[in-house]
């Protein structure tokens, strides 16, 4: 149910629109290593009067594509109406500057697993690919089959797939133990294929 036009659906849950930017738009560029996004005071004045709990995480939605991702939140300053998120986060759920994302509060489960699949064969090239992630990852809140991620590495880009996550298709990766599988890169398979 929606009153006074700003989106907000029921008492007990939060549900908004924003305009959404990259974080080349704000002086953070710091947001593109994780999933976090910059969401406007108003908004922490909301889920502080509904008493939701922390970690706080919220499903993105583009309802032009469907597409749908999950992210925490970094900071509570940008400008009413809009949000700040990685690019990263943009492209996969196809959003361009100034489109209009829906935001909702969420609460998902802690992960127990996660499979990766680099999309270059060189990401295992890196001495210990694992450490690297797991340092990663901990500017992450939480993950979503289907989503691609980027992590940086000696001012190198790396793009993985996640391709599973259990115990459902949305997990947090805050304080949990979570197994971390990893497929073949997608360039190997491309390689191999070509050898037959």
């Amino acid at each position: 149910m929606f009153f006074n036009g700003y989106g907000y659906q029921g008492t007990s849950s939060f549900e908004q629109t924003f305009r959404c930017y990259s974080a080349s738009f704000i002086e953070k560029p710091e947001i593109e290593n994780g999933d976090k996004i910059i969401m406007p005071p108003s908004v922490l004045d909301r889920l502080a009067f509904l008493r939701m709990d922390y970690p706080m995480m919220f499903e993105l939605r583009n309802g032009a594509s469907e597409r749908v991702s999950h992210c925490g939140v970094l900071e509570f300053i940008a400008d009413e109406g809009t949000i700040y998120m990685p690019y990263w986060m943009m492209q996969n759920l196809l959003l361009q500057e100034g489109d209009i994302v829906r935001v909702k509060f969420v609460s998902l489960p802690k992960g127990t697993y996660v499979k990766l699949q680099p999309h270059t064969k060189d990401f295992f090239d890196i001495s210990n690919p694992k450490a690297i992630l797991e340092t990663t990852l901990r500017k992450f809140s939480c993950l979503t089959t289907g989503d691609t991620i980027m992590m940086t590495y000696n001012n190198k880009k790396y793009y993985l797939d996640v391709i599973e996550t259990k115990p459902a298709n949305a997990i947090s990766i805050i304080e949990t133990d979570c197994e971390v599988d990893f497929a073949p890169s997608l360039d190997y398979k491309v390689t191999t294929a070509s050898k037959h």
